[in-house]
């Protein structure tokens, strides 16, 4: 690490480990695996810094293994959210005053704690709360965190950094106060570093939160807040509560303190949060900040002078990777006719070279979706894709939930471009592909605009670097993180600041600056040295 502004260490990127056969690191994580699948926990709300049990508890279980416990985690009443947003209020007294490099030394304590001691247990809690593989739980839980963790660091210096011209009669400065009031942080279950993330850099800044983990992901949540704990956040700035997230939310929007929202999470839950915050902007003290990044219908648009062997690697790795639930998941692509036939035999090779099954065996590739309503969801467009004129499925196409909840990686054709699967968020490994005639590139840009509401990830592969120009020009709205001869997934913290726009969310690019300059009031402060004491001014005289 160099260093930066007061003496800050400047945040690199954590390094991804290998987890090769015979490595330490893949020793160490699957010993963590197999304790913990093996060992059944009680997970308890925290608030205050205490400890909240219930005893109205839900179980936990690994979408792959849905059959099999591994523990239980306590539901909130109302009097639980009350005493959370009361507890933040009472804690902001102290950790709003609280020297920015202390709040810190925290944060990038507990980066380094991921890094070294609770590296095998936060991905292997991830591996069995979410069904990743382990590469993917090691970009995520691991890597991903900790870099948010210390570039947010990075980024809030540079943020107190920078500062209005000052004159020899009067020092100008401004204040970067947190907001008034608390936030809340309602967070998926698709991704650990984003539950980590979105309440630690509103409390970084000097923000108390009410978090709110998705009910898929709180087994890895609560390591999370371990290492939150064992870091030093004190008492009171975050406050974690599980359970009904309308009477939690609706709790919490009804609150006059109530002064922003992180989010991410569907489309249709956010917007219905900005409504209730509208209806009750009436009863707040300030503004709340709202920022969510929401869902996507991210494509893959190959042009004829694309590559076929990287197309369908782009196609493959973007669309399957995590069993497609990223929100930046390619689930839709547009094939130049002329490459197709190529990309088409490279797709349906890889599709059928996949191992499926527990993230325990590494050599697997694919394992299960989160939760039986995602299964079902999936099955039924599976299904009605079978029966349709205008589709056919072309790899894949079978599932089961007999154990866990598996459906195969399903490569969809269609020569409707508005197909339904073209246009709604599945949010699952089914991706579908329109064909188009090598002289429609421009038309089809134009379809690709128009097709989604959403506007969060796409991808163009053309060596024609006129191809690229046009592509990057005609869908410069509909995707907030544009790629050209990649995936449409991976984006790195530091490297590509992540949101999109339209119904994709309000684009304030999680791990960048921008994002936190949202969890601050600034304050303006002018000394003047020597005060006037005449009100006259020249143009008065005689």
């Amino acid at each position: 690490m160099g260093k930066g502004f007061f003496n800050v260490p400047i945040a690199v990127n954590e390094p991804v480990k290998s987890y090769a056969p015979g490595s330490p690191e893949r020793e160490a994580v699957l010993k963590a695996y197999k304790e913990m699948i093996n060992t059944t926990i009680d997970v308890p709300m925290y608030i205050n810094g205490k400890d909240v049990t219930t005893g109205n508890t839900r179980t936990m279980s690994p979408p792959h293994d849905h059959k099999h416990v591994v523990g239980t985690y306590h539901l909130a009443e109302k009097k639980h959210v009350d005493e959370a947003i009361a507890t933040a209020l009472e804690a902001r007294k102290t950790w709003a005053n609280t020297p920015w490099e202390q709040r810190a030394a925290i944060f990038l304590k507990a980066a380094e704690l991921i890094a070294g001691p609770y590296r095998a247990k936060i991905n292997a809690a991830t591996m069995i709360a979410q069904s990743k593989t382990i590469h993917q739980a090691e970009i995520d839980s691991a890597c991903e965190l900790i870099d948010f963790l210390r570039f947010n660091v990075q980024y809030m210096t540079d943020i107190y950094h920078d500062q209005p011209e000052s004159t020899s009669d009067a020092w100008n400065r401004l204040e970067y106060r947190p907001l008034e009031g608390f936030t809340y942080a309602v967070t998926p279950f698709n991704f650990t570093a984003i539950a980590g993330n979105l309440p630690s850099c509103m409390a970084m800044m000097g923000n108390v939160v009410v978090w709110k983990p998705s009910d898929s992901q709180i087994y890895s949540a609560k390591v999370v807040m371990d290492v939150f704990k064992e870091a030093g956040v004190p008492d009171g700035v975050i406050n974690v509560v599980f359970g009904d997230p309308v009477m939690i939310t609706d709790t919490v929007l009804d609150s006059p303190d109530f002064s922003g929202l992180h989010f991410t999470g569907s489309t249709f839950i956010f917007k219905e949060l900005w409504k209730k915050i509208g209806n009750n902007i009436h009863n707040y003290k300030t503004y709340p900040k709202i920022v969510g990044e929401t869902g996507g219908k991210d494509f893959i648009v190959a042009h004829k002078t694309a590559n076929p062997k990287q197309v369908a690697t782009a196609i493959v790795r973007g669309a399957f990777e995590f069993q497609g639930q990223k929100c930046s998941a390619a689930s839709r692509a547009y094939i130049s006719e002329s490459i197709w036939d190529q990309v088409k035999d490279y797709v349906v090779e890889d599709v059928k070279s996949f191992k499926m099954g527990s993230p325990e065996d590494m050599n697997n590739f694919f394992t299960a979706v989160i939760h039986e309503g995602s299964f079902d969801k999936l099955a039924k467009y599976i299904d009605q894709a079978k029966a349709d004129d205008n589709v056919e499925v072309i790899a894949g196409g079978n599932y089961d939930k007999s154990k866990g909840y598996f459906i195969e990686p399903t490569v969809l054709l269609t020569t409707d471009p508005k197909y339904t699967t073209m246009q709604e968020e599945l949010f699952g490994p089914v991706i579908t592909i329109y064909v188009y005639k090598d002289d429609q590139f421009s038309e089809t840009l134009e379809l690709v605009d128009g097709t989604s509401e959403y506007a969060l990830t796409g991808a163009i592969l053309a060596q024609d670097r006129y191809a690229i120009v046009e592509a990057t020009k005609a869908l410069q709205n509909c995707a907030g993180n544009f790629y050209i001869n990649d995936k449409p997934t991976g984006a790195v913290v530091g490297q590509q600041p992540f949101g999109g726009a339209r119904s994709s969310g309000t684009n304030d690019k999680a791990g960048s600056a921008l994002n936190l300059l949202r969890w601050v009031s600034p304050r303006m402060i002018k000394e003047t040295f020597v005060t006037p004491t005449d009100y006259r001014y020249p143009f008065l005289g005689e």
